[in-house]
């Protein structure tokens, strides 16, 4: 049983992996084996990322610069992956960002940039991994939702539609792909402390307080409060889980409040 959570010998895109949430993620997959490829848009910081995971923990860490907005360096990113490791078994969608205003104040190309990077790069994601676990005969894809992806925000409208279409793109691509032996999840974070949400502090007066209060667990999540999902979900643990939402949130979204 102890194997169950072996990921020796696979190997792991994580998007967004060079910080954060991203990071968190693919240092527990390393902790667990994988050999890993890191790809985010700032090449320094993915440099960096890469180079401590790969010494941390004595794997094989590729750092791959991409913008997840562009259907070809995506294609480019998976092409680079295949060709160092000769295989993709695990994929982790985690790029996203966020622009906090109200509604009415969007203007439409910011709309698009949030959408383009937090939902349609997923898509094109799992869609450029596909034919490489099709033909390895199975796969994990774990598509990194929100709290938002069930609650709503005032200033969230175009965080909060990718999130929600998060969980639905996870449905929609495990039922399709369920029959490759491709299990496809989401992990639906809680306020966790990340830069993003170091800023939202800032912009939103009293959301410290009012997230300590309602979380049963006491705390902000942490980065590495996302390993043990993720390591589940990319494992043989959760060979007959797809299709699932989990939160990892400290009750976050089970508190009456």
């Amino acid at each position: 049983m102890k194997d169950l959570f072996d990921l020796e010998g696979k190997v792991a895109i994580v998007t967004g992996g060079n910080g954060g949430i991203g990071k968190g993620i693919a240092r527990g997959l390393g902790a667990m084996g994988a050999d890993l490829a890191i790809a985010a848009r700032n090449q320094a910081k993915t440099a960096e990322a890469a180079r401590q995971i790969g010494e941390e923990f004595g794997r094989r860490v590729l750092g791959v610069q991409v913008d997840v907005r562009q259907e070809g360096q995506i294609r480019a990113m998976v092409a680079q992956v295949l060709d160092r490791f000769g295989r993709i078994d695990i994929l982790v969608n985690n790029a996203g960002i966020n622009i906090r205003k109200m509604p009415q104040d969007y203007l439409t190309a910011e709309w698009d940039e949030v959408l383009e990077t937090n939902l349609r790069s997923a898509f094109l994601c799992s869609q450029a991994v596909y034919p490489a676990m099709k033909e390895a005969e199975g796969g994990k894809i774990i598509n990194i939702g929100s709290m938002t992806s069930i609650f709503g925000g005032a200033k969230l409208a175009p965080y909060g539609t990718s999130k929600g279409g998060i969980v639905q793109l996870t449905r929609s691509l495990a039922v399709a792909w369920a029959p490759d032996n491709i299990q496809v999840n989401a992990i639906l974070p809680g306020w966790i402390n990340t830069d993003l949400t170091v800023q939202a502090r800032k912009d939103i007066p009293g959301l410290n307080e009012r997230v300590l209060a309602r979380t049963p667990a006491g705390r902000w999540g942490e980065p590495h409060d996302l390993a043990g999902a993720a390591i589940f979900l990319a494992s043989r643990a959760s060979d007959f889980v797809t299709g699932a939402a989990l939160p990892v949130d400290g009750g976050y979204s089970i508190m009456l409040g």
